[in-house]
């Protein structure tokens, strides 16, 4: 299933990346990290993927949380079968001023409708990308939610113990990897004025170039003011 196809590189988890031919979606692990494979100019690449918040801002998340999830509950209410909603990125400072909850409900049970059991598609509203799988038919309806954000309780000088912690397992890659840290913070944590946090951060992007065979890991950090790519130190448009 490419996610291409349902402009999900328009979204704002994709919206700054290079242009990727093919998106498709793995799954999460217990550190909340969502991992697609892509394709990428004909080559095969992973990407790993964390919405993150601060944690002295979690209580927006938690706001846009609930209000996606009442939206999903309600319509439970209106479907047959058992479905899953895993919701992949939103912009929670655009919902939490314009969210709609009736219209999302209506969305998510109109497509429900028209799924078969075994199929999954892209449900999209507003700036919520989510994927949307009937598993069962039943005569009752039900709707599991999922989501993945970290909240990040250290201090924003040791943001790079974060890439350490999210490409532990890809030192030596057999194909090109791509961390995207998606920061949801209104008070972004990536922050060129702070000397400390730059100076682990050269370090730790260093320190991969040794360790990789074939391909060094591509590290992308993005938040309410852009994307910069960490290696180079360029901003994506």
């Amino acid at each position: 299933m490419n996610l291409i196809d349902f402009g999900f590189q328009d979204s704002n988890l994709f919206a700054h990346m290079p242009v990727f031919n093919e998106i498709s979606y793995v799954g999460h692990d217990e550190d909340k990290v969502r991992q697609y494979k892509a394709i990428r100019e004909g080559q095969a690449c992973t990407i790993l993927a964390l919405n993150f918040i601060r944690d002295d801002e979690k209580m927006l998340w938690d706001a846009v949380d609930d209000f996606v999830k009442r939206s999903v509950i309600d319509a439970a209410s209106g479907v047959r079968g058992l479905h899953i909603f895993d919701l992949l990125t939103i912009d929670i400072h655009k919902e939490v001023k314009t969210f709609k909850h009736s219209e999302f409900t209506t969305v998510i049970i109109n497509e429900a409708i028209r799924l078969a059991p075994g199929e999954v598609t892209m449900i999209k509203y507003s700036s919520a990308y989510a994927l949307f799988r009937k598993a069962t038919t039943e005569d009752w309806g039900k709707i599991t939610f999922k989501t993945a954000v970290d909240v990040f309780k250290d201090k924003p000088d040791y943001i790079d113990l974060l890439i350490k912690r999210l490409l532990k397992d890809f030192i030596f890659p057999r194909e090109p990897v791509i961390l995207l840290l998606n920061d949801l913070s209104q008070n972004p944590i990536f922050d060129l004025q702070n000397q400390t946090q730059q100076t682990r951060l050269k370090k730790v992007i260093a320190d991969l170039i040794p360790n990789s065979v074939e391909f060094i890991p591509e590290v992308y950090v993005q938040d309410k003011n852009g994307a910069r790519e960490l290696l180079s130190g360029s901003r994506l448009q």
